[in-house]
C-alpha cells in the first residue's frame, strides 16, 4: 500500500488507541441484515459494536482505529500492507 493512501486512510480515523500487550484481534464480523453489529475476537468472545469500540479505546483490541459516521463510532482497520486482516475481508459469523 502506498504512503499517500495510508495517510488518507489514517486521516479518516478519529482515534488510534495503543493496544495492551494482551490485546485481542478481530477475527470475524457479526452482521445483522448485512450491517456489522459486532465482532468476534481472537479469544472466541463475541462483542457488540459498542463493546468493541470501548474495548479498543481501552487497548483491548489491536490493529484497529476508531472512526465515526453520523454520530456512531465504529472500528476500522489500521493500514498495514496486509489485506487479509482488513475488517472488510474477514468472514462473517452469526
Amino acid at each position: 500500500m502506498n504512503e499517500k493512501y495510508n495517510g488518507l486512510v489514517l486521516n479518516t480515523l478519529d482515534e488510534i488507541p495503543s493496544p495492551n500487550a494482551n490485546a485481542n484481534e478481530i477475527v470475524a464480523l457479526v452482521k445483522e441484515k448485512g450491517v456489522i453489529s459486532g465482532y468476534k475476537l481472537s479469544n472466541g468472545k463475541i462483542v457488540s459494536k459498542d463493546e468493541g469500540v470501548n474495548m479498543a479505546k481501552q487497548g483491548g483490541i489491536k490493529g484497529v482505529g476508531i472512526a465515526s459516521r453520523k454520530g456512531t463510532q465504529y472500528l476500522k482497520s489500521i493500514p498495514d500492507d496486509t489485506q487479509n486482516n482488513n475488517l472488510g475481508n474477514l468472514p462473517t459469523v452469526h
